[in-house]
């Protein structure tokens, strides 16, 4: 048989453009070499965020306790917090191959590589199996990359994914890298006791965000007393004497019970015949088009391609693919602002144009408003008062948002509306904020005085 499409690859992005190409009446295959759902379901943002939540009392009581109007103490069991993860892992697993078995999609499992013009090889439990394609997408993620001497050995090294198989939470955490991943995973630490220790070449932790941002994330960590060391090159970590053992260029030795390395991910691209099929490789990222065409019917979409490292930009991605390859859709596709969010306490969150970035469209007219949430009564009834919201005007128009504080994650999908809108000042009244709420800090920034960006 021969398919209208296949997917290599069950992550966001593959599993919800099989899904969508099914839904337009195209026959479809999915190729997944472990679990549904990819490294987000299995081994990245679904498990953190189990942690996270499970974990988010042990903050909430913290904060209460500085208030001296609660005390006691939480105690997490970890097995069964794991034991929870797992099962919700399945059942998510399980729905997913039931979705895929009413929409009439086939799931081959197994390594797929191209193999040949309009063919995919499958090498599954029993044996070599080939399919045909009229058109394919390669959605095969990301893994952890590491830097020379940083390798994980699964024993007190670990990278992203060994730590989350975890069976106990160590008493001791190095992380090499203040990104995303490192600093969530270092939040759940915490929560569980653990002495914190961060290393990075970069002058800021969350290097990526706005300079305050990172400014004020770096006062929280300090104020639950990680070590926090910026600008260190690390020469190598090992594991010695059953402990992890990290060197810095300097030759500054620091021992903990673990370290995580949460340096970077890089595309899965390798050793599956993508350049013998015509496919030009950039630092392993697939260069695509503006349709997201790497060859004739060969599509790449989500973290394979390189360009946006997020589950919801792959997922957008997706639908746009899914619609081409169906023929209903030929303009190149336009994703909008991208959101993205730091999860845990506190959280931060920006999508479109931060203040420091001088590539902002008529850059001499850019003004900022702000709202510091010590003035928001959820922020206050949470006892959790520190940060802001941020806006950043070009125009006239609301061309950013960032913040970062008690849950700001929850003004994610508002921030991203009102920039895809191209609000202006009249349209701050368009819609009812609920009061009392923390949108109601987003409509403080938005109403608060501008000031020039200098």
């Amino acid at each position: 048989m021969t398919y209208d499409l296949v997917v290599i690859g069950s992550g966001p992005g593959g599993f919800d453009c099989a899904v969508e190409a099914a839904g337009l009446g195209l026959s479809v295959a999915l190729v997944e070499k472990d679990f549904l759902g990819g490294t987000c379901l299995n081994r990245g943002c679904i498990p953190t965020k189990l942690w996270l939540g499970a974990t988010s009392a042990i903050e909430e009581l913290h904060n209460q306790a500085k208030m001296k109007i609660a005390t006691g103490e939480i105690h997490i069991d970890f097995a069964a917090l794991q034991g929870r993860v797992q099962k919700h892992l399945t059942g998510t697993r399980k729905a997913m191959g039931m979705q895929l078995k009413k929409l009439g999609i086939d799931l081959v499992e197994g390594l797929g590589s191209l193999s040949g013009e309009g063919t995919v090889s499958i090498a599954t439990a029993d044996g070599e199996q080939k399919i045909e394609y009229k058109k394919l997408v390669v959605a095969t993620g990301s893994k952890p990359i590491f830097f020379p001497g940083l390798e994980p050995d699964n024993d007190c090294v670990l990278d992203s994914d060994m730590f989350l198989s975890m069976e106990t939470m160590p008493e001791s955490l190095i992380v090499v890298g203040a990104g995303f991943i490192g600093l969530e995973m270092a939040q759940v630490a915490h929560r569980f006791g653990a002495k914190i220790t961060v290393v990075d070449a970069m002058d800021r932790v969350a290097p990526l965000e706005d300079p305050e941002v990172s400014k004020a994330l770096r006062s929280t960590f300090k104020r639950w007393k990680w070590d926090i060391l910026l600008e260190k090159r690390v020469s190598g970590v090992r594991t010695v004497d059953g402990k992890a053992l990290l060197t810095l260029e300097s030759g500054e030795q620091i021992t903990a019970d673990k370290a995580l390395v949460a340096v970077g991910r890089g595309p899965v691209t390798q050793d599956i015949g993508l350049e013998e099929a015509g496919i030009t490789l950039q630092f392993n990222q697939i260069q695509v088009d503006e349709h997201f065409i790497a060859a004739p019917n060969i599509y790449a979409i989500g973290d394979a391609n390189g360009q946006i490292q997020l589950a919801h930009a792959a997922a957008h991605q997706a639908h746009y693919v899914a619609a081409h390859a169906a023929g209903k859709i030929d303009t190149p596709y336009t994703s909008g602002p991208v959101p993205s969010v730091l999860y845990g306490a506190p959280e931060a969150m920006r999508v479109g144009a931060m203040e420091n970035e001088a590539f902002l469209t008529d850059f001499d007219t850019c003004q900022t408003s702000r709202a510091q949430l010590a003035a928001n009564p959820m922020a206050q009834a949470h006892a959790f008062t520190q940060g802001f919201v941020k806006v950043v005007w070009s125009g006239g128009k609301v061309v950013g948002i960032t913040a970062v504080g008690h849950e700001v994650s929850r003004l994610t999908t508002a921030a991203t509306m009102i920039i895809q809108q191209d609000w202006t000042a009249e349209d701050i009244h368009s819609i009812i904020f609920s009061h009392p709420s923390l949108d109601e800090a987003l409509l403080m920034a938005l109403k608060a005085e501008r000031k020039d960006i200098q």
